[in-house]
């Protein structure tokens, strides 16, 4: 892989603003909540549409013989298995006899429920209950997570689109109002259809926004801050899964814990003042002097002054305004290598996170259980992560992710199985170890991509997320035939997705050039540190002499540009020498 670097001096305008400041900090703040209701609203499914013992309502039989107890009229009116249970769909044609001769002669004609259902075990009313999904009528679990995908993957792409073409702060709105209708909104629908309409919508929601703050944050940080800032948001996930574990455990009613669970998505109402547009896509869209306000304004939070210089400069290339269209992503060698390799690894994770999510359910876990351990498990392990972050990188911390997870797969297999609870341990540990890897990828995926294109390629590669979380469903249809294949292909391809990572630009310490566009800086490849910020910006700092560049070289200059953050150290050795006006040292 090869790409052109420019320097980038939109960093310097950024540290100006105030690296990490009030300003930076209160956008970080204005995540968590959006990232918690997130995890609420994708994962409440688990906990609505719980099995449950179900027979026929006959309370026919209660207007001959008021007084019988529930086991008496279970046994007058509902036939049995050979084996001494009750059949649960079927029940005895109501006759027109007083109790006594029900009670000698018995019934003998049975038919199907037609009066309904009742559920003498069920200590909460689900979903399952609400719109008796028994007898034949349940969802097939394929169609909910059909619905789930489909949601995910028509999400991102629109979303991604929408987000490159609005900006920001535009798609991040209409993905908390999604939100905010179809999550809460869930609360009160009257039919399993529509239930399964609103989290098709809360699920295009929950993509958008993770896309929309994705962008916003790594166009609004710079790089010793940004990947950090991702994993503590992405923190807030897990915290979303423990309100949900516990709402659900406290509340009687599935109506109730999407109308207490969804109030604090009301808290999204203000974000229409408070919330920011990226500064980065503003000035590729030929709003400079917007852009100069949300950067003053920054910086006036931050108690920063911006030099008017620095100001001055963000102009456009020749006043170009830059187009893009999601058919760059294949036009440009750099973007399409990017897309390709990240394709194998969304891939392979969402692939091996799915098949070991499902492996889980074989052992029985009750959900409340499973879902908290989990949860605590990855705070810890995130946390971890930013440590590795600092000591080695992004792709190696992401490739260490791969690798713990991919050995986790194999010993799930080479342990005896009899040890359900060793076992258990290392799936979940696995499956939180991947979990990870997912936020590592999204956060490099963005880095790696342009402005122009960040949100529309971060969309289309959840295509490959979809298509691996497909192939690990029909993996479950062959699983009982071929117990190990699953496993054995996560394994491979966690493997594969580990070598790639060692292929990816190190955003750190690196220096990632192209020697037949920019010779002069190999020489100083030993000294340089490439700015994790793959972004095009830089390009929109420096002053052009032709006045008469196409708009498509300008599109491709933008596409192609690369920043680079040069340390101070790295010229100290060099003697100091006076320079004329066009930037050249005088002969000695």
């Amino acid at each position: 892989m090869d790409g052109t670097y420019v320097k980038d001096k939109f960093v310097g305008i950024l540290h100006a603003v105030g690296g990490f400041g009030n300003f930076q900090r209160r956008l970080v703040a204005l995540t968590f909540i959006p990232n918690m209701m997130s995890a609420f609203f994708m994962v409440a499914d688990t906990f609505v549409f719980a099995a449950q013992k179900a027979y026929c309502n006959t309370s026919w039989i209660l207007t001959v013989g008021p007084n019988l107890s529930e086991a008496e009229q279970l046994n007058l009116t509902l036939p049995r298995e050979p084996n001494g249970s009750f059949l649960t769909c079927l029940q005895y044609s109501p006759v027109d006899w007083d109790l006594d001769s029900i009670t000698q002669f018995g019934l003998n004609h049975t038919e199907i429920c037609y009066n309904g259902w009742i559920y003498p075990e069920s200590k909460k009313r689900l979903v399952t209950e609400e719109f008796d999904l028994v007898c034949g009528q349940e969802p097939p679990r394929v169609l909910v997570l059909a619905v789930y995908m489909a949601g995910l993957l028509l999400g991102s792409i629109t979303f991604g689109l929408l987000c490159d073409r609005l900006g920001r702060y535009c798609t991040s709105l209409l993905s908390l109002l999604g939100l905010l209708v179809f999550g809460f909104g869930t609360a009160f629908v009257n039919s399993l259809n529509v239930y399964l309409f609103f989290r098709f919508g809360a699920c295009q929601a929950v993509a958008g926004y993770t896309i929309s703050s994705l962008s916003l944050i790594t166009e609004w940080l710079v790089s010793e801050h940004r990947v950090r800032v991702v994993i503590l948001s992405h923190c807030c996930f897990a915290v979303g899964l423990l309100f949900l574990s516990a709402l659900a455990y406290s509340l009687p009613h599935w109506r109730l814990l999407f109308l207490v669970g969804g109030v604090p998505a009301f808290s999204f109402i203000p974000y229409i003042w408070i919330l920011p547009e990226s500064p980065r896509w503003l000035l590729l869209r030929g709003k400079v002097e917007e852009a100069k306000q949300v950067l003053s304004y920054a910086a006036s939070l931050n108690k920063q002054i911006i030099p008017f210089s620095m100001l001055r400069k963000l102009q456009l290339p020749n006043k170009q305004v830059t187009k893009t269209s999601v058919l760059d992503l294949c036009s440009n060698r750099y973007i399409c290598q990017v897309i390709l390799v990240m394709s194998i690894i969304w891939f392979t994770i969402s692939y091996s996170y799915l098949t070991l999510n499902l492996k889980v359910g074989d052992f029985g876990l009750n959900p409340y259980a499973r879902l908290i351990v989990s949860s605590l498990l990855e705070v810890p392990v995130r946390l971890c992560c930013i440590l590795l972050l600092e000591l080695i990188g992004r792709k190696w911390t992401l490739a260490i992710t791969l690798l713990f997870g991919s050995l986790m797969c194999l010993l799930s297999l080479l342990i005896s199985q009899e040890l359900k609870f060793m076992v258990l341990s290392i799936i979940l540990l696995g499956e939180v170890s991947l979990a990870n890897s997912v936020t590592l990828v999204f956060n490099y995926t963005a880095e790696l991509l342009p402005t122009t294109l960040r949100a529309t390629g971060l969309g289309v590669l959840s295509l490959p997320l979809m298509i691996g979380a497909v192939l690990a469903l029909m993996a479950l249809l062959v699983r009982q035939r071929l117990a190990l294949l699953p496993i054995l292909l996560s394994f491979s391809l966690a493997s594969l997705a580990m070598y790639l990572c060692c292929l990816l630009p190190e955003l750190q310490d690196g220096l990632f050039s192209d020697k037949e566009h920019v010779p002069e800086l190999l020489s100083l490849q030993k000294d340089i540190n490439l700015e994790s910020c793959v972004d095009p910006a830089n390009v929109l700092t420096e002053d052009s002499s032709s006045e008469d560049v196409s708009e498509e070289a300008a599109k491709n200059a933008i596409l192609n540009a690369r920043p680079l953050k040069v340390r101070p150290e790295a010229f100290s050795t060099l003697p100091k020498q006076p320079i004329d006006k066009a930037g050249n040292a005088p002969n000695n």
